[in-house]
């Protein structure tokens, strides 16, 4: 009888210990579809408020390496407002910035960057919360035909990671994606000029042909909208200024398939690529000529 009790006292140990086992293990393999229901690790009867912030914070890092973006994001910004003082909160809120990013929540992630940048700017990790704070507007620009006001967000907070941390290791990155949105602007102009110019609107299509030589010159459209230029002015009959177009490009672009386009439409009706007239074009010439224009 005795042995009997006593197997059935181990039996109900082992049975409140494997409860236990399973209980545990749940909670730290995420197994709940709502990690964030209730309490720490999805356990309802412990509020996150009883665990240190260095234990939250290897929360979120675990629902990063887990790809739950919105779920890491969540615990970091749990860190800053239980524990706003503490050195936790300092990290917690820059990772908050990356989770947010990771997740594609682009205004919550550029809110805990500015967040950041106000509170610790002198901090190390300032110029990577101003980087990820350009980020936010740089990996939202789509395709050339919608609308760039992010790309012109994207170029302001770009140049303030230039200016601002010339010398961190998001400088180079910064300056390339601030080339790759300027050339993106200078798209979208090239996109609506060649627009006009297919349905004969050479008015039209100068003004945005002109916009790229004048404001974005350092940019890959430069030689095709000088050869727009050339089409659209000899369209009109306006002489002068299709030959100082063609001029410039000879000057600067003669390797280029639309200075060659150019040369044989201009020597084709017995013109030269000279600079003739005293309009805007020429103005760019004379700048050329002194080193003053690319």
């Amino acid at each position: 009888m005795k042995k009997a009790n006593i197997a059935n006292g181990t039996s109900r140990k082992r049975t409140a210990v494997a409860l236990v086992m399973v209980a545990t293990l749940a909670a730290c393999s995420g197994g709940s579809d709502s990690p964030r229901a209730g309490g720490f690790l999805g356990q309802k009867s412990e509020p996150l408020e009883v665990y240190s912030p260095a234990q939250i914070f290897e929360r979120g890092e675990f629902e990063l390496e887990k790809n739950r973006a919105d779920d890491a994001a969540f615990y970091f910004g749990e860190i800053e407002r239980l524990y706003p003082y503490s050195e936790f909160a300092k990290r917690a809120l820059i990772m908050q910035a990356f989770a947010f990013h990771r997740d594609e929540d682009y205004p919550n992630s550029r809110s805990a960057a500015q967040r950041f940048i106000d509170f610790y700017s002198d901090d190390d990790d300032a110029a990577y919360a101003q980087y990820l704070l350009a980020l936010s507007y740089y990996d939202q620009i789509d395709e050339v035909g919608r609308d760039q006001g992010l790309t012109f967000q994207a170029l302001q907070s770009l140049r303030e990671v230039i200016e601002r941390y010339p010398n961190s290791e998001y400088a180079k990155s910064a300056v390339l994606k601030f080339d790759l949105a300027f050339d993106h602007l200078a798209s979208k102009e090239m996109e609506i000029g060649r627009y006009y110019l297919r349905r004969d609107n050479y008015a039209s299509s100068i003004n945005r042909f002109r916009v790229v030589v004048e404001d974005f010159q350092t940019t890959s459209h430069t030689p095709e909208a000088l050869h727009r230029l050339v089409e659209a002015y000899l369209s009109l009959g306006l002489v002068n200024e299709a030959q100082t177009a063609g001029a410039i490009l000879g000057h600067n672009f003669q390797s280029t398939e639309w200075y060659e386009d150019s040369y044989k439409l201009l020597t084709g009706r017995g013109l030269e690529l000279k600079a003739s007239g005293d309009g805007w074009l020429r103005q760019i010439y004379r700048q050329m000529i002194k080193g003053r224009w690319l």
